[in-house]
């Protein structure tokens, strides 16, 4: 028998990576190959990019810099690794990258990656091979599945691609040119998915998407359904207690949404709906189609459906042209808010994108201030939102063992981790645990009842 091939998968970036180097993985298997932890034992490395970030593109260079080193060793040993750099950076800087990094066999993009196992042929018998073009085809026809035992190795949560690419145009912002315009799958394909999921272990799903709430895919009664539409429908599969979906934007928030929300129990109430700025001005700069006081509305309508709905966010200091009034309107929105969790960073530009041509206003040692200073507010929201649950009983769905050897760590509806003393049969169960005490960003807590007095209903599930 042909021994098995090592494949070696570092991802960067959102959800939608990891989520696609799974789906990487599912592709590679019938070549015969089998992931490894180690870079240097693996014959195929693929490095799944992300280009949202800071220094995104020479970070991979970086690491292509290291990889090279490998591939020198394994060739003096006789062996041939071949490395591949797929997603975003892919996408945007095509053959600019083995230009750059000659050890690179094969560039792909995000929606060709279902070509990869052509690609790595014609990269063996042609020295190199680039693929950054929008097939016309949907890459998701052709995947291939995952095995059960892929599955259940990966645990009782998994993510679910519903939509991909976004047609809004913030001025930072490179996913349109990346990731391609928004397209939504049909909801029988992710019914599919998400039946296999269940049928092999998986109790949470998360949706997503770039821009997920603008989901319209094609229903099987012939309408478009929107967001809250498919949730609902997925809510009905046997052995889905939770559902999650990222990442929102504010002008999609329709009334099947909210009404999903206060009609699913299953519907986990943690809503991820980023915002950038309070500032109206730098809000129409940014072209985020939205005022301050939109997306504050869109809050009190969550909050109507649902009284313990609670919200991340994500926010940009430093964009050109922000002043100090534009950044204390940031402060005021997110002090009216309150948030259990949010990410922040400092502008930088992407290129290619508009706003990477506006003249930069704001010094780096500023952004460095304003972001201490959102990030000192957001911690103090984060840390009153945990505190308040000590002492109380919230429902956990325990996901692994923990690193204290006797504990297993669950997450709330919330996201927050949640650590008991328990035997590694709860796995896979939602249990009722009262929270003791927290450490940083984690819970200690004990079950409220004895381990096995109650079987976990989906009617659990409401989290709160």
């Amino acid at each position: 028998m042909t021994p098995p091939r090592k494949l070696h998968i570092k991802s960067f970036g959102c959800q939608m990576n990891v989520y696609d180097a799974q789906r990487m993985v599912d592709t590679l298997a019938p070549e015969g190959f089998v992931e490894t932890a180690i870079a240097e034992d693996a014959d195929l490395v693929i490095l799944n990019t992300c280009h949202i970030r800071e220094k995104a593109s020479e970070k991979v260079y970086s690491e292509l810099g290291r990889l090279r080193v490998a591939k020198d060793e394994a060739a003096r040993a006789g062996r041939a690794m071949q490395i591949a750099v797929a997603g975003c950076v892919a996408q945007a800087e095509g053959g600019e990258i083995t230009r750059r990094a000659p050890v690179v066999d094969v560039v792909v993009g995000p929606q060709s990656y279902h070509h990869l196992p052509e690609l790595l042929k014609r990269a063996r018998d042609e020295g190199r091979a680039i693929e950054t073009e929008f097939p016309a085809q949907d890459k998701f026809g052709f995947l291939t599945q995952p095995k059960p035992d892929a599955i259940r190795a990966r645990g009782i949560s998994a993510f679910v691609t519903v939509q991909e690419g976004c047609d809004k145009f913030c001025t930072f912002c490179v996913v349109p040119y990346t990731r391609g315009s928004e397209v939504s799958r049909p909801v029988a394909k992710i019914v599919d998915d998400v039946k296999r999921l269940a049928d092999n272990g998986v109790r949470e799903l998360t949706l997503i998407g770039q821009n997920v709430n603008a989901y319209h895919g094609d229903g099987p009664d012939g309408k478009t359904w929107p967001l809250g539409r498919l949730l609902e429908h997925l809510a009905t599969i046997p052995g889905i207690a939770r559902l999650r979906y990222s990442t929102s934007h504010p002008r999609d928030v329709d009334d099947s949404l909210i009404a999903a929300h206060r009609d699913l129990g299953a519907l986990m109430p943690f809503v991820h709906l980023p915002v950038q700025s309070g500032s109206d001005r730098i809000l129409a700069a940014m072209n985020r189609k939205h005022t301050a006081d939109d997306y504050l509305y869109v809050i009190d309508r969550f909050r109507s459906a649902r009284q313990d709905i609670a919200f991340s966010s994500d926010f940009i200091v430093g964009f050109p042209g922000e002043s100090e009034q534009d950044f204390l309107a940031t402060l005021a929105l997110v002090t009216q808010i309150g948030y259990a969790a949010a990410y922040s960073f400092k502008y930088s530009a992407r290129p290619g994108t508009p706003a990477a041509d506006m003249q930069e206003t704001v010094s780096p040692a500023e952004m460095d201030q304003r972001l201490e200073r959102l990030q000192e507010l957001i911690d103090s929201q984060q840390s009153a939102f945990n505190k308040a649950a000590i002492g109380s009983t919230v429902d956990v769905l325990f996901e692994r063992p923990a690193r204290k050897h006797g504990q297993i760590v669950g997450r709330t509806a919330f996201l927050q981790p949640a650590h008991v003393m328990a035997p590694p049969d709860i796995i896979g169960q939602i249990l009722p645990v009262r929270i003791d005490s927290l450490e940083r960003y984690s819970f200690l807590g004990e079950l409220v009842t004895p381990h096995g007095a109650r079987e976990p209903a989906l009617s659990q599930a409401t989290g709160a």
